[in-house]
C-alpha cells in the first residue's frame, strides 16, 4: 500500500524507526514491526471465512488504530468498515474517507455528541452509535437535527461482559421504540459483544458463554419483531468467538480485531481441537523489535523494550522463535532476558510478541512493515492517543 505521508520529510532515528528499502536489521529499536506476509494471510483468511458464512465483517479499529491497516482489511479481507471505541478515533477514520463507521460505545457528553453528529459530513457515509439508556436517544436526536445529519443506532445488550449495555428485553424494546420515533435517528440493530469470554482458554467454556448470549439476543429480536420493529443487523463476535456467532443463525456482523496481529494472550486460547490458536488458526504478525543493549551479567541480557514500549496488562511478551532465552521482567526502559547459556550478543535483535496488542500499538507512532528482510512500508499509528 502507498504511504499516507511523505516519509522523506522524516529522519530515521530521530522521527521514524526506518524507511522503505532499508534492511530489517537496520530498524531503530524498540519499534513495532509487522510481518506483511503473515498479516495479509490473516486478513485474507478472515475475509474468506466471513464471505463463506454470509457475514459482514466490521474490523475493530481500536486494535491497530491505523488507517493503513484498516484499508488493507477492506481491500484484502472485504471488511465493510470500522468499529471505533471513541469519537476521536472515529474522527480519524472519517477524515480518511471510511464510509461505514460504528462507534461501538456510548456517547453521552454533550461536546462529544456534537462531534459525533458531524462525522457523517466528514466521512460521507453512515455512522452508527451504541445506546444503552433511553435518555441518550433524545440528546442524540436533538444534536443530529441541529447538525442536519442522520445517525444510525445500535441498542447495546450486555450479554455477559458486565460493562455497557442493557440486560433485559423490555429495556431493548423501550430504547429501540424511542429511536424509531426520534427525528434523524435510524434503528439499525443490536450490538451484543461477549467480551468477557474472548480470552477463556477452553473452547467449550467459550461456547457455553456465547450460547447464553445468543439466547438472550434472540429473545430481544423476537420481542422487537412482535412490536413491528425489524432488526437488520446483529453485531458482535471477536477473535475468540467469531465461529460461534457466524454459525448462530442470528448474528450477521462480526467485529473481530486481534486476529490480524495475534498477541500472546489471544494466542494461548484453544481451538476446537485443543490447539493454541497461534499455532494454526492465526499467525503472529505483530512484534516489538528490540535490541540487546547490555550483557554485563553472564546469565541475563538487557534489551531496550521495557514498559514504555508495550502493555503488560495481559502478561509479559514472549520471544518469537526462541526457546533458549526468556523475557522475564521489565522496568520503564529495560527488558530483562534470562539467558542461562549466554547465547545473546550486544546489538542482537529479537522479536517480542506482546501480551496485548491494542494498548501496545497505542504507545507507538509507527508501524514498520517488513517483507523478505526488507522494510516495505512505514505507516503511522493514525489514531494513537485518541482516547477522548
Amino acid at each position: 500500500m502507498k504511504d499516507m505521508i511523505d516519509l522523506d520529510a522524516y529522519e530515521v532515528g530521530f522521527d521514524i524507526p526506518a524507511k522503505p528499502g532499508m534492511d530489517e536489521d537496520d530498524i531503530q529499536t524498540p519499534a513495532l514491526v509487522l510481518d506483511l506476509d503473515a498479516l495479509e494471510r490473516n486478513i485474507k483468511k478472515m475475509g474468506d471465512y466471513a464471505k463463506a458464512h454470509g457475514m459482514r465483517h466490521r474490523a475493530h479499529g481500536k486494535m491497530h488504530k491505523s488507517v493503513d491497516v484498516l484499508k488493507l482489511q477492506m481491500e484484502l479481507g472485504g471488511a465493510v468498515g470500522v468499529c471505533c471505541q471513541k469519537v476521536s478515533e472515529a474522527e480519524v477514520f472519517a477524515r480518511a474517507g471510511i464510509k461505514e463507521i460504528l462507534v461501538s460505545n456510548q456517547v453521552r457528553n454533550p461536546g462529544k455528541i456534537e462531534r459525533l453528529v458531524q462525522l457523517p459530513k466528514l466521512s460521507g457515509g453512515e455512522v452508527i452509535v451504541c445506546v444503552d439508556d433511553v435518555a441518550n436517544v433524545a440528546d442524540l436526536s436533538a444534536a443530529a437535527v441541529k447538525a442536519g445529519t442522520q445517525l444510525g443506532v445500535f441498542v447495546e445488550i450486555d450479554c455477559g461482559a458486565g460493562r455497557c449495555g442493557v440486560t433485559t428485553t423490555p429495556a431493548v424494546v423501550e430504547i429501540a421504540t424511542a429511536v424509531v420515533a426520534a427525528d434523524n435517528l435510524t434503528y439499525r440493530g443490536i450490538q451484543a459483544y461477549q467480551g468477557a469470554m474472548q480470552h477463556m482458554d477452553s473452547f467449550d467454556d467459550r461456547k457455553a458463554k456465547i450460547e447464553a448470549a445468543i439466547a438472550q439476543v434472540q429473545d430481544a429480536v423476537d420481542a422487537l419483531k412482535a412490536e413491528g420493529i425489524e432488526t437488520e443487523l446483529v453485531s458482535g463476535g471477536g477473535t475468540g468467538s467469531y465461529y460461534f456467532e457466524s454459525n448462530s443463525g442470528l448474528y450477521n456482523e462480526l467485529q473481530c480485531g486481534s486476529y490480524a496481529f495475534m498477541d500472546a494472550d489471544y494466542g494461548r486460547i484453544l481451538d476446537h481441537e485443543g490447539k493454541r490458536i497461534d499455532a494454526g488458526e492465526w499467525e503472529n504478525a505483530f512484534f516489538i523489535l528490540t535490541s540487546v543493549m547490555s550483557h554485563a551479567k553472564a546469565d541475563k541480557a538487557i534489551c531496550d523494550a521495557g514498559l514504555k514500549a508495550q502493555s503488560v496488562d495481559s502478561g509479559l511478551p514472549f520471544i518469537y522463535g526462541r526457546d533458549d532465552v526468556e523475557y522475564v521482567k521489565c522496568s520503564d526502559e529495560h527488558g530483562v532476558i534470562a539467558d542461562p547459556d549466554g547465547v545473546l550478543k550486544v546489538n542482537e535483535k529479537l522479536k517480542l510478541v506482546p501480551g496485548h496488542c491494542d494498548p501496545t500499538a497505542n504507545v507507538h507512532d509507527w508501524y514498520v512493515g517488513v517483507r523478505g528482510g526488507k522494510v516495505e512500508c512505514v505507516w503511522p499509528v493514525s489514531a494513537r492517543g485518541r482516547a477522548y
